[in-house]
């Protein structure tokens, strides 16, 4: 936050803490051990064994990076969520509301087509910061920092 205006500078990205800092943990462990088991093997093991035993390594670091991907992004334009897998683009007028109700594990945006969109950018697992992320991208909606989308 730009502390002269209390104003969130753009573009601001939101990701969870705690999770990023497992999932990247335990794939670099992952990948380190299969790795040290590859080379350990008995002599009978071939060298497209030991590949893929640090293939496999890879593919469950890969699980796991699915895991730590997950962000929010607002831009003076638009709002970007990316949840493991899918990205969705919203237009700030899209967006109504964002919601943790307590023992959630991440909030929803409200969205004008009266559905909710899941935000797992920001997630309870990060305790204090997630509420203090949660309230700064609440202070962007309340102001109505975006501006309206242009049409062709």
């Amino acid at each position: 936050m730009d502390e002269a205006s209390r104003k969130p500078v753009l573009p601001r990205t939101w990701r969870p803490r705690a999770v990023r800092l497992v999932a990247y943990g335990l794939g670099a462990l992952i990948v380190a051990t299969m790795v040290a088991l590859a080379v350990s093997l008995p002599a009978d093991w071939r060298l497209m064994d030991r590949v893929l035993v640090v293939g496999l390594g890879l593919v469950v670091a890969a699980g796991l990076h699915m895991l730590a991907r997950p962000r929010l992004i607002a831009t003076g334009r638009k709002v970007i969520v990316t949840n493991g897998i899918r990205t969705h683009h919203l237009a700030w007028p899209e967006v109504l509301d964002i919601r943790m109700p307590v023992g959630e594990p991440w909030p929803s945006l409200d969205l004008s087509d009266g559905t909710s969109l899941p935000v797992m950018g920001i997630q309870s697992a990060d305790g204090e910061l997630a509420r203090r992320n949660l309230a700064e991208f609440r202070s962007m909606l309340d102001r109505g920092e975006g501006e309206e989308p242009e049409h062709p």
